[in-house]
C-alpha cells in the first residue's frame, strides 16, 4: 500500500513540474511550488528525488515526451495519409495552446533552450525525447514508401518545424504559424507519398 502511495506522490510531482515548465519555465519553477502544487508532503520531493530540481526536470521532460510520442503514433494509426497524421497532432497542439489562453507549449523545448548549455544531464534527456518523437514518424514515413535515411532527414524536418511552430505560436498568441507549417507539411509529405507509391 505504501508502495502505490509513494508512486502516487511521486507521479504528482513529475506531473506538477511538467504543468509548472510549461507555465514558467524550467528556471522560474522552484521545488517548493512544485511541492505545493502537487499537494504533496514537503519531505517527499527528495526521497522521491535525492538528486533534486535536474533529476525531477529529467523525468517531466521523459513524460512530456511519451505523452508527445502517444499522440503521435494514435495519429499515425487512425490516419491513412502522411498529412492527415500532421493534422492531427497540430489539433491538437492548437487545442492545447487556445485552451490555456498560448501559456502551456512544449515543455521539452522549454527545458531545451534554458538548459540545454548548462546541465548535460538535462540536454541529454531532451535529446532523447526528440528522437522518441522523430522515431514513430521515421518509422511511419518507411511503411508509406519513403527509403530509411530520407524518412529520417524528413522526420527530424517535420518534428522541428512542428516546434518551432508552437513556439512562433505563443509568441503571436495565434494558432496560425500552426496551421501554416501543417499546411507546408501537408503538401510535402502528401505529394512525397503520392511519388513514393
Amino acid at each position: 500500500m505504501t508502495g502505490n502511495k509513494g508512486a502516487r506522490t511521486s507521479a504528482r510531482l513529475v506531473e506538477s513540474m511538467v504543468e509548472l515548465i510549461q507555465r514558467r519555465g524550467y528556471s522560474g519553477t522552484g521545488l517548493n511550488t512544485v511541492v505545493e502544487h502537487a499537494g504533496a508532503p514537503k519531505g517527499s520531493l527528495y526521497f522521491h528525488f535525492p538528486e533534486g530540481k535536474e533529476a525531477l526536470g529529467e523525468r517531466a521532460v521523459e513524460l512530456a515526451a511519451a505523452r508527445f510520442s502517444s499522440l503521435v503514433t494514435a495519429s499515425a494509426r487512425e490516419s491513412a495519409a502522411p498529412g492527415e497524421v500532421v493534422g492531427r497532432v497540430v489539433d491538437v497542439l492548437a487545442g492545447m495552446l487556445t485552451d490555456s489562453d498560448f501559456e502551456l507549449g512544449c515543455p521539452v523545448s522549454v527545458v531545451t533552450l534554458e538548459m540545454g548549455a548548462q546541465s548535460e544531464r538535462l540536454r541529454g534527456a531532451c535529446a532523447n525525447a526528440f528522437d522518441s518523437w522523430i522515431t514513430p514518424v521515421t518509422e511511419y514515413l518507411v511503411a508509406h514508401g519513403r527509403p530509411g535515411p530520407a524518412a529520417r532527414a524528413l522526420a527530424t524536418a517535420v518534428v522541428s518545424m512542428v516546434e518551432g511552430a508552437v513556439i512562433v505560436s505563443r509568441a503571436q498568441r495565434s494558432t496560425e504559424p500552426l496551421r501554416c507549417a501543417a499546411q507546408a507539411l501537408t503538401t510535402l509529405l502528401d505529394e512525397g507519398a503520392e511519388a513514393s507509391a
